[in-house]
């Protein structure tokens, strides 16, 4: 079996999946960095307990949760932002997309690029946020009912999807479309 080697196979798989729980492991620490900085130091904060809860059910190590909490408390936390980008996609769903950067100018232009790709354009404050309520912890829960897709709206709309989940910035992604209603990219 010349040229057979199970451990490249591995190799190339471990990789894989290293590469996607390390993106997710950021993520969450940015996240929770800027829970623990609106919380003060109040480690039973509503908002901070959720991102622990979602960490941990990812499997992010303890040391590493507890030192994006140790983080927010640093001066290093003034410099996320958290930010709300509202727009309308295929079908005329409503998408919400929250992000965690320390350059709001370049987050958003790099999310209007990736909007641009498909088609379509970012909007205004608040345009889209009547199709969802927000919840204490963050999350936008779509308002009832929601919007049935096209076979081509729905590929679509999953096509963005995938190109929104590139950026290291975007924590989660909302949608009212049917099937879609608890979508977040973690």
């Amino acid at each position: 079996m010349a040229g057979h080697s199970k451990w490249a196979q591995i190799k190339r798989a471990k990789a894989v999946t290293d590469t996607a729980r390390s993106k997710a492991f950021a993520r969450f620490a940015k996240l929770i960095a800027i829970e623990a900085k609106k919380a003060g130091g109040n480690l039973s904060s509503p908002s901070l307990v959720s991102a622990i809860e979602r960490a941990k059910a990812a499997n992010m190590p303890k040391e590493n949760i507890e030192r994006a909490i140790a983080k927010g408390g640093s001066k290093e936390a003034g410099d996320l932002t958290q930010v709300v980008y509202e727009w309308y996609g295929p079908g005329g769903t409503a998408i919400i997309i929250d992000a965690l950067t320390d350059n709001t100018n370049r987050t958003t232009q790099e999310i209007k690029h990736l909007i641009s790709k498909s088609g379509f354009e970012l909007g205004a404050p608040g345009s889209a946020a009547w199709a969802f309520q927000k919840s204490p912890d963050g999350r936008f829960a779509p308002n009832d009912p929601l919007m049935d897709l096209s076979e081509g709206d729905e590929e679509s709309l999953g096509k963005i999807f995938d190109l929104i989940d590139e950026n290291d910035d975007v924590q989660r992604v909302f949608t009212n479309a049917r099937g879609y209603e608890s979508n977040e990219s973690d």
